[in-house]
């Protein structure tokens, strides 16, 4: 039987939640990283995805801006980083050179991917939505790319509090 609740407490059950980092660069030249919780494939030909920022977050201009976002699927070895980019604006510091993560240039686009996610996805922004106090942005993947370790898992947020866990892909 079900129970009416106010839309808070039922968003408090949706975990575990996959989360993703998405990253741009900014008007200042630097690569911009956000951990995100709302991330979805929204078509296979040809092959894009969607993002969700709020309005406020410094990736929202740096999105805009640059016109193209890398998503990354951290690592179960990126939970410092992951947490510190969600919590952090990168309109105060440089977000990857204060966690010293390990990057390499994209192929296709201005960003760069991440070296310990499980997956790296180039994306030219094609679309944005407003809804609310977020923007969906769409991106066609320009280029896809995966961890040399087929053995790494991919990381999740578990609760509200932050905490994230590994799952094994199957």
């Amino acid at each position: 039987m079900q129970r009416e609740v106010s839309y808070g407490e039922a968003m408090r059950r949706k975990y575990p939640e996959p989360i993703v980092i998405a990253i741009s660069r900014d008007s200042q030249g630097k690569y911009n990283p956000i951990t995100l919780g709302w991330f979805m494939p929204t078509s296979h030909e040809p092959p894009m995805v969607a993002i969700s920022v709020a309005f406020a977050r410094h990736s929202y201009g740096a999105i805009r801006g640059s016109g193209c976002f890398v998503v990354s699927f951290p690592s179960e070895h990126m939970k410092e980083e992951t947490l510190f980019f969600g919590t952090k604006s990168g309109r105060e510091l440089d977000k990857l050179a204060a966690m010293k993560t390990k990057i390499q240039q994209a192929k296709m686009i201005d960003s760069v991917l991440l070296e310990d996610a499980v997956v790296n996805l180039e994306c030219i922004l094609k679309a944005e939505l407003t809804t609310g106090d977020h923007a969906i942005f769409v991106g066609q993947v320009v280029a896809a790319h995966v961890n040399a370790d087929a053995a790494l898992r991919r990381l999740y947020t578990i609760d509200s509090h932050y905490g994230m866990s590994a799952v094994r892909p199957v």
